[in-house]
């Protein structure tokens, strides 16, 4: 019978051919030409800050695993291929005039090369490519270091977990995706030679088909056998209870020995598999095969459910009591909360205390902070800006600096380059690039203290400034802590794609704007030589922008600055480190330094809990960066890194030189971070206790506190972040039940100085505390403070509560339902005032829990508003104190109070002395008659509100007709004086006009 001929692919022209080629090549310089331009680009900046090492090493070993892998894929498939090719039949019948397989037979012998050749290479860099990125299994498998610590079941070294049971994971994973792309690339090639024919009822399969498909096949199997080996130590990972991680009563009871048995099960079926091929039977594969799907679905599968529902859970408690047990130790291995570091006592939570028991807290009562870093960065902004180039973040931070050998905790702030607040018909590229390039010095405000009491005038509860800046005549201004250079180059406002080309200036050019009257030309060593041609080729290309070529003010020695932000830089040159969401700047030796915490994680910690790290690290505080949303069951602050402002040098110490994981990647990283002992005093003088690891600490702490099993799985001791109280928390009921609106509202922690709250109380240290509450209510359960200062760094105190301590939110209501508070509130929002509530502070004092919450105003509905420290707030027991001042406010609640505060607590005298053209040190006072009218009106509007509660409680109509009356008169002279009242007046400063 006459069959049809093959028909193959059609014929390219020459010219084609040309076109098609030069296509390919321009396609591919495309795709990697960007590559190859970023890796020089990036090859530079790690020569720059001295970590050209890290990036060495993560290419190798980056391209390491991308020939490994690929080369394993690719050469899987391709000997599959061949061997299918090669014991294809010698005859291959024809079906018919129409069949489909001899068209394509065709083609792909007539280019055999391309197709046994060009298949293999492609699979192989698709695999190589997913590969490449898993470089840190294979790293930390390197250079596995023990932990010294064993499982509860298995008696491995944790090292096992952490640095070698990932990569064996991950080398099996890919062993099981070439097994399985070599079978099917068997399949399809011994279906398109012959070996494989579907004519028929039930088709044909050639001989040597079926002894090359049965051997693939049982080494399929015979990798899922050495899966089972090693499912059995992911049991101490399993959440099968919903209540704690860890292998549970079913899962050592029933699932583990399933796991041993199916892997013996697994071992005899690949044996039959090898068996088939070897008698070219089909019938043993088949039946092995259906023996291990049955004995899947009945040991690994059928026997722990039954197991679970009818013996486990009728007797939760008692069967899980061990496992429970386990994973409370494991966890609070893992997170640091052993009990070396912890450190629990009772407080009484007293309602009443006497003048005695204050005097022992006299190093908290004197500390309390005033000035909130969430609220005042907007009148950090009035009185220091200067410029309008200049910023500050949204939340300022805190730190402590020793004056006149005393601790005080201070707001500071950089003040730093904002390029987006050039004008914008002067914001073109000179000006953006290469005249304005740094920021100008740092501000500090002591937090406790503020100008003047806001009733004292329009112009008091602001802060008190100290500044170390460049002067108008660029003369350096060291300020109180003496910085030596306050130009900045690095900081938080900086965005990834911001750069700056400094120093080296041509002749004639312009140099960087300093002040109105000055100019500046870097002579730092931060940033990358951009005088060549072939490195301005490089960065123009880079950018996109022709003019970094054909610049004139570009010299020789210029430098192009960028990845500006601390946190970056230290992502970049520690890829391996998890980043703290703030850096702070402190002034260490004389330099503006940015301090940020790096920790270091793992994902399986046998036994531990896991936890969501951008959950646990969310909170109600606006402007932070939200950590990457991974699962954790294991964080050290293991590294302090700092990123000097000036010259962007980066330096990594080592915090936590006992960590294991630290000392795996040290291995992987040899000479990249110095050892502790390397820090000068004054930087571990500077050093906190990081913020997002003490949430992830408290949030483990709520649950983990509790010692037995039988608590802990009835919950019912259970502890819990409180919602900020002081942010409008209306939600829907939708909203209220789920967990990612909860935890956007969570208090945050703060920084106080304060007394040891378990030790010494009238030493003063610096701590970051925060209040917890019951589960499911408002009361409060404990106070959680974590210690900074060098000699007791990274202590944690729990003060346990027994009684019904009233909590932050119910706190909160107390202060709004009081009736003297809610007046004068109500008032000022009738008069467009805005109020804003400024962070609620829990204290320890006396026995008994003191929260004090500073009010703010500002005018509603202007550009130009910024906060005014108004009243402070203050609940101790079941009284509530609220004045113009700290002392005044407790002395309501805590009699002799103000005998334990400093004198003047919370204010300083008017300054008397002109501010300086380029600073504002303290906000200008009021010198006319018309704050004393203004104090006669607050203090009729208060006795009118005091009446109309009276009138209301007598039911003397006649009296409350009066008291409205006194109210609404007094009300219009409150606004005549307010009215007249000056506003705020500060140095009134003009734009430069920026140079073009």
């Amino acid at each position: 019978m006459a069959t049809r001929p093959p028909v193959g692919l059609p014929r390219l022209s020459r010219r084609s051919r040309i076109l098609l080629i030069v296509g390919a090549v321009v396609l591919v310089g495309l795709i990697t030409g960007s590559r190859l331009l970023g890796t020089y680009v990036n090859w530079l900046w790690f020569g720059e800050v001295g970590f050209r090492s890290v990036y060495g090493t993560v290419l190798a070993t980056r391209f390491g695993l991308f020939f490994a892998v690929g080369a394993l894929v690719g050469g899987l498939v391709a000997l599959n291929l061949i061997i299918a090719y090669r014991t294809r039949p010698v005859f291959v019948p024809v079906s018919g005039p129409d069949d489909p397989v001899a068209r394509y037979r065709a083609v792909v012998t007539r280019r055999m090369r391309l197709f046994g050749i060009g298949l293999p290479l492609l699979v192989g860099l698709i695999a190589g490519t997913s590969a490449q990125g898993d470089w840190q299994h294979f790293q930390l498998f390197l250079n596995s270091v023990p932990f010294g610590v064993e499982d509860a079941e298995f008696k491995h070294d944790i090292s096992f977990y952490a640095f070698e049971l990932p990569f064996y994971s991950w080398l099996l994973s890919w062993l099981f995706i070439a097994t399985a792309i070599s079978f099917v690339g068997a399949v399809v090639a011994h279906y398109l030679f012959g070996g494989i024919r579907l004519a028929g009822r039930g088709g044909q399969l050639s001989g040597p088909a079926r002894t090359h498909l049965s051997i693939v096949a049982g080494v399929f199997v015979l990798l899922k056998a050495v899966a089972y080996f090693f499912d059995r130590y992911q049991l101490l990972f399993s959440d099968r209870n919903d209540k704690f991680i860890g292998a549970t009563y079913t899962d050592l009871n029933a699932v583990l020995p399933a796991k041993l048995i199916l892997l013996c099960i697994a071992v005899f079926c690949a044996a039959m598999f090898f068996v088939g091929a070897v008698l070219r039977n089909l019938q043993l594969p088949a039946i092995a095969t259906v023996l291990l799907v049955l004995s899947s679905i009945l040991v690994g599968a059928a026997w722990p459910a039954v197991l679970e529902q009818f013996s486990v859970r009728p007797n939760a408690i008692e069967k899980e009591a061990e496992s429970i047990s386990r994973n409370i130790a494991a966890t609070k291995d893992a997170f640091g909360l052993t009990d070396d570091k912890v450190e629990t006592k009772p407080y009484e939570g007293k309602q009443n205390v006497s003048l005695e028991e204050l005097k022992s807290d006299q190093a908290t009562l004197g500390n309390i902070r005033l000035l909130d870093p969430a609220v005042i960065s907007k009148t950090f902004t009035q009185f220091q800006q200067l410029r309008p180039f200049y910023a500050f973040p949204e939340k300022l931070d805190v730190d402590r600096y020793k004056v006149d050998n005393q601790l005080q905790d201070y707001i500071v702030a950089v003040r730093e380059l904002q390029t987006s607040g050039i004008p914008e018909g002067q914001r073109d590229w000179i000006n953006q690039h290469l005249i304005y390039t740094h920021g100008n010095g740092m501000v500090f405000a002591e937090a406790s203290k503020i100008n003047s009491p806001a009733d004292q005038g329009g112009n008091g509860g602001y802060p008190v400034f100290d500044v170390a800046e460049v002067d108008p005549d660029g003369k350096v201004k060291p300020g109180p802590f003496g910085v030596q250079q306050p130009r900045t180059y690095f900081g938080e406002l900086g965005n990834r794609t911001d750069y700056a080309i400094v120093g080296g200036r041509g002749e004639g050019s312009p140099g960087e704007y300093d002040t109105d009257r000055a100019q500046y030309t870097y002579d730092g060593k931060g940033g990358v030589r951009i005088g060549g041609i072939f490195n301005k080729l490089v960065f123009a290309a880079a950018y996109g922008e022709r003019n970094i070529l054909f610049n004139s003010a570009i010299g020789e020695d210029s430098r192009i600055i960028f990845n500006r932000h601390p946190r970056d830089r230290v992502e970049a040159v520690a890829p391996w480190l998890t980043v703290d969401a703030d850096p702070y700047p402190a002034v260490v030796d004389g330099k503006i330094t940015w301090i940020v915490d790096g920790y270091t994680t793992l994902e399986n910690y046998p036994y531990a809990r896991r936890t969501s790290l951008a959950a646990a690290t969310n909170d109600s505080l606006p402007g932070s960066i939200q950590q990457p949303n991974k699962q954790v069951s294991y964080i050290r602050n293991s590294v302090k890194a700092t990123v000097d402002a000036y010259d962007g040098t980066v330096t990594l110490y080592a915090m936590d030189e006992k960590d294991p994981v630290l000392k795996a990647w040290m291995g992987v990283f040899p000479g990249t971070v110095k050892a502790g002992s390397e820090m000068s005093q004054s930087l571990r003088e500077h050093l906190r206790y990081p913020e997002d690891l003490f949430k992830v600490q408290r949030d483990t702490l709520a649950r983990y506190h509790v010692e037995g099993p039988r608590d802990f799985y009835s919950g019912v001791s259970f502890w819990g972040v409180p919602s900020d109280p002081t942010v409008d928390n209306a939600t829907t009921v939708e909203q209220q039940q789920q967990g990612s609106q909860q935890q956007r509202d969570q208090q945050p922690p703060f920084y106080v100085l304060a007394g040891d709250p378990t030790g010494d109380a009238n030493k003063v240290s610096f701590q970051l505390t925060s209040a917890l509450v019951r589960q499911n209510r408002e009361f409060a359960a404990s106070y959680v403070s974590v210690r900074s200062d060098p000699d007791n760094y990274g202590k944690i105190s729990v003060l346990t509560l027994n009684n019904e301590a009233k909590g932050p939110q119910q706190i909160q209501t107390q202060f709004l339902t009081s009736g003297e508070v809610s007046g004068e509130l109500n008032l000022l929002a009738q008069r467009q005032t805005k109020v804003v509530y400024g962070n609620l502070l829990t204290l320890p004092v006396g026995g008994g829990l003191l929260y004090v919450e500073p009010i703010y105003i500002e005018r509603a509905g202007q550009n130009t508003q910024f906060p005014q420290l108004f009243k402070v707030l203050v609940s101790f027991g079941d009284k509530v104190g609220y004045a113009s001042t700290l002392k005044e406010a407790l002395e309501k609640v805590l009699t002799g109070a103000s005998a334990q505060l400093p004198d003047q607590p919370g204010t300083t005298p008017p300054s008397t002395t002109p501010s300086s053209p380029s600073t504002t040190t303290t906000p200008p006072q009021n010198g006319n008659g018309q704050s004393s009218e203004l104090q006669q009106a607050v203090r009729d509007i208060q006795s009118a509100l005091a009446a109309i509660k009276s009138a209301q409680s007598s039911g003397d109509f006649a009296a409350l007709g009066n008291a409205y009356k006194a109210l609404d008169d007094a009300t219009k002279r409150f606004e005549a004086a307010s009215a007249n009242q000056p506003p705020p007046s500060s140095v009134q400063q003009t734009s430069p006009t920026p140079t073009g």
